[in-house]
């Protein structure tokens, strides 16, 4: 971040919590750092001098740096979010944010790294990796938002949405699940869904597509544990008529890009 007030409160809060942390003023500075591997995440604001937040991406990308990055910025508009996640990053923290959200989204992102460093540790070919499920990756059929909201088109033309399973891992326990109304308007890469956890975090989702929600899974109301035994069918979200399918399915990622872990 090129504010240091910002970077000062981002490493004061994280080291309160036992993460070790390095503040850069520029994304060429942090760039440079990551080359070492020796990171487990990254937040990268978007408006920066000389290489901005989506340019980090794509560098990142092309030089295959696996180090995960969360996007933040005080420009937080829906496209923003959306972009951010298409581009790469694995969240998006609007500012200003509070102390809970910053912790949050930071601690997803640590277990979000873990998994990936778990994985990348057992090869394909490796007996270990046939003993060990690190995840259940979306259907062939459905698209994703980032890595944590799926979309699934239905025979009448609605689209069922829901939370994929990484990133329920990426969680601790399930205390509690908060969805809209029926008839209300989603947007895509807004909050519409927030789930509570046993340690006391609240977790956004990012709705995956625009839309009018025509139903909701009632099921998960009185046994969210649904979610995650069964999190892409039985433990779905919601069921919306889409409102700009067309435009919005360029920024969702087809599941069957994703490797089987």
């Amino acid at each position: 971040d090129d504010e240091q007030v910002i970077l000062d409160s981002i490493k004061k809060l994280c080291s309160a919590e036992g993460w070790d942390v390095d503040i850069m003023l520029d994304a060429v500075q942090g760039l440079e750092k990551m080359k070492t591997g020796e990171y487990d995440l990254a937040v990268c604001d978007i408006m920066m001098p000389e290489m901005d937040g989506f340019e980090f991406l794509q560098h990142v990308h092309k030089m295959k740096i696996m180090t995960p990055v969360i996007i933040t910025t005080g420009f937080s508009t829906l496209e923003n979010a959306v972009k951010s996640l298409y581009s790469g990053a694995i969240d998006f923290l609007p500012k200003p944010f509070t102390f809970e959200e910053l912790i949050s989204v930071v601690g997803r992102g640590l277990q979000y790294s873990k998994i990936q460093m778990l994985i990348d540790s057992n090869p394909l070919e490796s007996d270990s990796r046939d003993e060990q499920i690190y995840y259940i990756p979306c259907p062939p059929r459905y698209n994703r938002l980032g890595y944590a909201a799926w979309t699934f088109p239905e025979d009448d033309g609605h689209i069922k949405i829901g939370v994929t399973d990484l990133f329920l891992r990426t969680l601790d326990l399930l205390e509690e699940v908060d969805l809209m109304q029926t008839e209300e308007e989603i947007f895509q890469g807004n909050a519409c869904a927030v789930i509570n956890t046993q340690d006391g975090m609240t977790h956004n989702i990012l709705a995956p597509v625009s839309g009018r929600i025509i139903q909701r899974n009632e099921r998960i109301m009185e046994d969210y544990t649904l979610m995650e035994k069964d999190p892409y069918f039985r433990g779905w979200l919601y069921s919306v008529v889409p409102t700009n399918l067309e435009y919005e399915t360029k920024y969702l990622v087809p599941c069957s890009s994703d490797r089987n872990y």
